[in-house]
């Protein structure tokens, strides 16, 4: 019965450890395991290696609890080194191949062992090792000290939970015989080997910031977060760590790097000079297209320039030069005098008054005579150079005949001026007609010579 409170005491203390450690990650430097254990009373001594082999290999002779029976901690160090301490309990039957009055066994270890994965290389899963240990065995109240080599495995289910396999060869020859205060305990001789299977949990490596996530996985360990992030906080819940967040406390995209963007323009709110209406000119829309963004521009359904606001530029005297290269915003005038009017020079006049002395008509008719187009071409050429300047093209003639008749031949006289003119180039609307009849002699009816001069045709510069 005592030894049946020893065992269930072993048992509980097993389904404790088992049901009460949590997983942590697959760095956790500690490991605890609750398992069977198995021991094979050695009947030969160490004179008679083939008989040890045979024992060791023998099942028959094989002394095992049907419940948890043993229990172990593991703590590792470094460089594939770890050092552990495992408690078992047992009851022998059986040594050799013959059965003997039941004895409880209890055995108690301390081992360092080496991880041969650092020789060959990780496998993750698999974890082979090779470890020597000093501990105590006793059967009943009978102790032995034994030196304890041993060869085992891990098998990893997952990074917090396998397998372990053990098996150890436990001598107490070093301390003596059997009749030696450290050598004798009944049943077990000087060797006996002892084999383990155990459900292994791994657990405690650190997390600072006690947010679930160990130090070794957290990105961010000083500071609680997420998992999802990788351990690292998201103060405004939009999916990206505050590390990476260039707005932090908004809540933003990926694609703005957790800013917001409220009109989806790609332009985040800070800099965004119109929030609330899509647009490519700092966040603002042009809806004129004259590269002038609305919230500046004057006249957002107008195309004009930078200079001027995003307004066209005005031409107060409607000349056809805007304002802003006008030079005579009031007074009309061509771009090639910068809108201002052009002036004739004396010269021009005096060039067009000796052209226009020479323009003659056949008698009575509005025909011009032989040579005059010659003539009518250089008077074009001069109202060329003075573009913009408009002129009164003034028909007379003399005193003889019916005054009607003469008004209106004077009038015929001076369109047939300005119709040739506006065939050569000159715009008719610079071209006034208008003839005077007998109205405006400058010599003498009278005289031969004198009605010559009053027949003729006047180009007179219209000044304003």
């Amino acid at each position: 019965m005592k030894n049946f409170k020893k065992q269930l005491s072993f048992f509980a203390l097993g389904v404790c450890a088992a049901f009460q450690v949590t997983a942590q990650d697959k760095d956790n430097p500690w490991t605890i395991g609750v398992g069977i254990n198995i021991v094979d009373v050695a009947v030969h001594g160490t004179s008679d290696f083939g008989g040890q082999i045979k024992d060791y290999l023998g099942t028959e002779d094989f002394n095992t609890l049907p419940v948890f029976s043993r229990l172990s901690v593991a703590r590792y160090l470094d460089k594939g080194f770890t050092v552990d301490v495992a408690g078992a309990i047992n009851s022998l039957d059986k040594i050799g191949s013959g059965d003997v009055e039941e004895r409880t066994y209890y055995s108690l270890d301390f081992g360092a062992r080496y991880d041969l994965n650092n020789l060959f290389g990780q496998t993750g899963w698999f974890d082979p090792y090779v470890k020597f240990g000093v501990g105590g065995a006793w059967v009943e109240d009978d102790f032995a000290a034994v030196v304890v080599p041993s060869l085992g495995f891990n098998t990893w289910l997952n990074e917090s939970v396998g397998l372990n396999f053990e098996s150890s060869y436990k001598n107490s020859d070093v301390f003596g015989d059997t009749n030696s205060k450290w050598g004798n305990a009944q049943y077990i001789g000087q060797q006996h080997f002892q084999h383990s299977i155990s459900l292994i949990i791994r657990f405690g490596a650190k997390d600072t910031d006690k947010d679930g996530i160990t130090d070794k996985k957290d990105i961010c360990p000083q500071i609680a977060g997420k998992k999802e992030l990788q351990g690292c906080p998201d103060i405004d819940g939009d999916g990206i760590a505050d590390k990476d967040d260039a707005c932090p406390e908004l809540a933003g995209s990926k694609e703005t790097n957790g800013c917001p963007d409220t009109d989806k323009d790609g332009v985040i709110d800070s800099k965004d000079k119109c929030p609330n209406k899509a647009g490519t000119f700092n966040g603002c829309p042009d809806t004129d297209n004259d590269g002038v963004a609305d919230n500046v521009d004057k006249c957002p359904s107008q195309l004009g320039p930078k200079e001027n606001n995003g307004c066209p530029w005005l031409d107060t005297d409607n000349d056809g030069v805007t304002d802003n290269v006008d030079k005579c915003i009031q007074q009309k005038g061509p771009k090639t005098n910068n809108g201002c009017p052009v002036v004739l020079t004396e010269e021009a006049k005096a060039k067009l008054g000796s052209y226009a002395k020479t323009i003659q008509f056949n008698s009575g008719k509005s025909e011009f005579k032989a040579g005059v187009a010659k003539t009518l071409d250089a008077v074009a050429a001069v109202m060329k150079e003075f573009e913009g300047v408009k002129f009164d093209v003034e028909g007379h003639s003399d005193s003889a005949g019916n005054d009607a008749k003469n008004l209106v031949l004077s009038q015929k006289r001076a369109q047939a001026v300005v119709d040739y003119l506006g065939s050569h180039g000159i715009d008719k609307s610079r071209l006034h007609a208008v003839g005077y009849g007998e109205t405006q002699p400058i010599a003498s009816n009278k005289t031969r010579a004198g009605r010559a001069e009053n027949r003729r045709v006047v180009l007179k510069a219209i000044e304003k």
